[in-house]
């Protein structure tokens, strides 16, 4: 158990084998472990690439009170990121194509990123699952064959939505976002201190 400001912080499970979001939580100071929630990303029947988000979430949640068996920890935290172009939801590239496919369809244009968070609060009397997205805005700068071919080669695009990394060598190609950056690389940090405060949790208290 970890102390900010005097109060006890209890550690939280990070559904998440995401990098960054580790690193996030390392930046916030926060004490936990990580549990990667390895669930089947089937969104049949949902439409709303919001809601496909928070779905995801939640389901990596009960994932991972599933796993426990029984063992039911104080906080567990998970969040899942994708991108949508003209309502078609990008995930995880299958392959070298379709990463190439995504950054074809992406380039010259904007895209939104909408990264939904998940907090389980086990002593929560309204909802044990609390849930929120943040949709950002990002444009990418035109580019040519050979640009594409030369990222794809870095093989930076494989294990994350939309085939690109924003704060990886992808930066070069992006002219502008609105929104949160830090939701876009894959946690909005601002509405998660807000959910830690709003459930109870310890964090920036005096």
């Amino acid at each position: 158990m970890s102390t900010k400001g005097g109060n006890p912080m209890e550690p939280i499970i990070l559904a998440s084998g995401s990098l960054r979001r580790q690193e996030y939580f390392r930046l916030l100071n926060l004490p936990f472990s990580i549990m990667p929630a390895l669930i089947d990303e089937d969104y049949e029947g949902i439409s709303d690439p919001r809601n496909i988000a928070e779905n995801m979430a939640i389901r990596k949640i009960n994932k991972i009170l599933d796993l426990l068996a029984g063992r039911i920890p104080p906080w567990i935290c998970a969040a899942d990121t994708i991108i949508a172009v003209d309502g078609e939801i990008f995930g995880k590239p299958k392959d070298r194509e379709d990463a190439h496919r995504m950054l074809s369809k992406m380039q010259g244009r904007s895209h939104e990123v909408i990264t939904a968070v998940a907090l389980f609060n086990s002593r929560s009397r309204v909802k044990a699952i609390d849930c929120r997205s943040v949709v950002s805005t990002v444009f990418f700068a035109g580019l040519s064959k050979q640009e594409i071919e030369w990222y794809l080669n870095t093989g930076e695009w494989q294990g994350v939505a939309g085939a690109y990394k924003i704060q990886g060598l992808a930066g070069c190609y992006i002219s502008k976002i609105t929104g949160s950056y830090s939701s876009i690389v894959g946690l909005p940090i601002h509405e998660f201190y807000v959910m830690l405060k709003e459930n109870g949790y310890p964090y920036g208290n005096s």
